[in-house]
């Protein structure tokens, strides 16, 4: 195994401070596509006259993160391809040890790094520093690509959220195989991939995703009297909140508070995940 058997596929949206440091962080060796869901016409430009190994896409509108990376993926002509998002940094081995546990598990089906936000509580040691799990983080995913046949990638009804445990659940039903590796470290900031200048907007857009990718995904894999129950307290919450803020004139919170509401209804009505930040 080589770099040129890996691929990886950055989707991004106004992330052009973050993006160089990742793209710099995989090297110069490793096929990368990168969807640029912010169609920007100079950072393409950019990355694509400073990066040889660089190919940007430019959606036609804000695809999101499940549909940005199922058109990376479409892309991807290597075995294996890596999911990364813009505001992480490979370390330096990280990819030898990756293609090392590829070698000693052919089968596996995604390997994630050992930087996760949390833990597979059940987890069954397979070798030193290898573990089965039932799901990772959507930062980084190496995936092995003919794994994912009988399955698809990930489920385009997500826009942002939920969208990598759903793929891992599937994977799971279909008897593949997820394995975290604490030899792999990846470097990864956490909801700090765009610019600070638009950092309101996008609070709005992840509060209202995450409400509608919730109650979706409970929905989708539960039934929908399970993802109401589910639900049900925070949107109790939200109408709290929003009317609090309201009658004290905090308007940013109001309107946050105001976007989970929205996001919890149109997910109950059976409404398409249809919210964007209100960017130029």
């Amino acid at each position: 195994m080589n770099n040129d058997d890996i691929t990886a596929v950055i989707t991004s949206f106004k992330s052009e401070k973050k993006i160089i440091n990742c793209i710099n962080s995989l090297g110069k060796d490793i096929k990368i596509i990168v969807i640029e869901n912010s169609c920007d016409e100079n950072l393409k430009v950019k990355l694509e006259s400073e990066f040889s190994n660089v190919k940007c896409i430019l959606s036609e509108k804000n695809l999101g993160y499940a549909k940005g990376n199922n058109l990376g993926i479409s892309k991807v002509t290597t075995k294996y391809a890596l999911i990364i998002n813009p505001d992480a940094e490979v370390q330096d081995i990280s990819i030898n040890n990756f293609f090392q546990t590829a070698k000693n598990i052919p089968e596996f089906a995604i390997i994630a790094p050992y930087i996760q936000e949390a833990k597979d509580t059940e987890v069954k040691k397979i070798e030193k520093g290898v573990f089965e799990v039932k799901s990772v983080k959507g930062f980084a995913m190496f995936l092995n690509l003919r794994q994912f046949k009988n399955i698809g990638f990930f489920d385009e009804n997500f826009f942002i959220y939920f969208e990598e445990i759903d793929l891992c659940k599937r994977l799971i039903k279909d008897n593949k195989k997820i394995f975290l590796d604490t030899n792999i470290r990846i470097l990864h900031d956490g909801g700090a991939s765009h610019e600070k200048s638009i950092n309101y907007e996008m609070e709005k857009s992840r509060n209202w995703h995450w409400m509608w990718s919730s109650f979706y995904f409970h929905k989708k894999h539960y039934g929908y009297v399970f993802a109401l129950f589910k639900i049900f307290p925070k949107f109790i919450s939200s109408i709290v909140k929003t009317i609090y803020f309201k009658v004290i004139s905090n308007n940013k919170k109001k309107d946050i508070y105001y976007c989970r509401l929205s996001g919890i209804l149109n997910s109950i009505l059976l409404r398409k995940s249809w919210y964007r930040p209100k960017i130029n």
